[in-house]
């Protein structure tokens, strides 16, 4: 049930004022005078009226709308302050329409060219605010994803506003990025649809080690790192024969961005420890991601 989320005095104002507009015309009759005012006090009572419908309207979808259910995905903010908005534009132009007579085309047209000219004079604003209507209702990533932007940053969002996007850095510095700017640009989510992904490093090892060998001295190295994701067992491929030896690429699963440079750290250090041991020489290693 949603209607018991919705403030009982509201729906008591709006029912109050709705009864004076139709059925108030005597009162203003008993005092002297008050006859006149009848028409100002009825516009303004339908005013409140179709402004707490839009405030209530509002509230009652919102409450539908982001009720969370199994297997979708939640309504974006963006689109809830789209649907505020647009309620509340249609309550002021009918209230208008009240006040002066008018109808809605003509009041309309009247303001046309003044919407001109504004739109003109805010165009980058108008841009970002379309630009973040179409990421919120597109979503291509959430607040707390890991993302990267190309050209422009990296990292974990903060905020997505009507404007422009805050992202904090792994170094823990803000980025704020116009929405009309990252819609230009090709976005790489690390977090969706799963937290996990997989990285991977290459290394050279001599020609004369076995790969069979190899591959087993690796995964062994591996098996008991801490930071790289469980239950998901690392993957040596032989990736290409040179003069200087045989190039091999470790793939491993990283459990979330923010701690990849833990997991890379550990995956080459681990490595390392164990050709040592072994008295085999280690080309330098070139990291990648898979």
């Amino acid at each position: 049930m949603i209607w018991p989320d919705i403030p009982k005095n509201q729906i008591g104002a709006l029912l109050a004022l709705l009864l004076f507009a139709l059925f108030g015309e005597a009162l203003p009759a008993m005092v002297e005078g008050g006859a006149a005012w009848w028409e100002p006090l009825r516009n303004t009572a339908l005013s409140g009226v179709l402004f707490l419908g839009a405030h209530l309207l509002h509230a009652i979808s919102s409450a539908r709308l982001t009720r969370r259910r199994k297997g979708r995905r939640p309504v974006p903010k963006v689109a809830l302050d789209l649907l505020r908005l647009a309620l509340f534009a249609a309550a002021t132009l009918a209230s208008l329409s009240l006040f002066f007579r008018q109808d809605l085309s003509g009041i309309l047209t009247g303001s046309g060219l003044l919407l001109a000219v504004l739109g003109f004079a805010i165009r980058n604003v108008v841009a970002d605010t379309f630009s973040g209507l179409a990421l919120g209702l597109e979503a291509p990533f959430r607040i707390g994803d890991w993302v990267a932007i190309d050209g422009l940053a990296q990292g974990r969002v903060q905020e997505i506003g009507w404007r422009s996007t805050r992202l904090i850095t792994r170094d823990s510095t803000h980025v704020i990025l116009p929405n009309s700017q990252i819609s230009r640009q090709r976005i790489t989510n690390y977090s969706a649809p799963r937290p996990e992904y997989r990285d991977h490093a290459e290394l050279t090892l001599p020609a004369t080690l076995p790969v069979a060998e190899a591959r087993t001295l690796i995964t062994e190295a591996l098996v008991s790192a801490e930071t790289i994701a469980t239950g998901k067992s690392p993957e040596v491929q032989v990736a290409m024969f040179g003069p200087q030896g045989i190039t091999y690429r470790v793939k491993y699963w990283v459990p979330q961005h923010d701690r990849e440079m833990a997991c890379r750290n550990e995956v080459f250090s681990r490595i390392d420890a164990a050709l040592r041991e072994k008295g085999i020489s280690l080309k330098p290693l070139v990291e990648g991601t898979a």
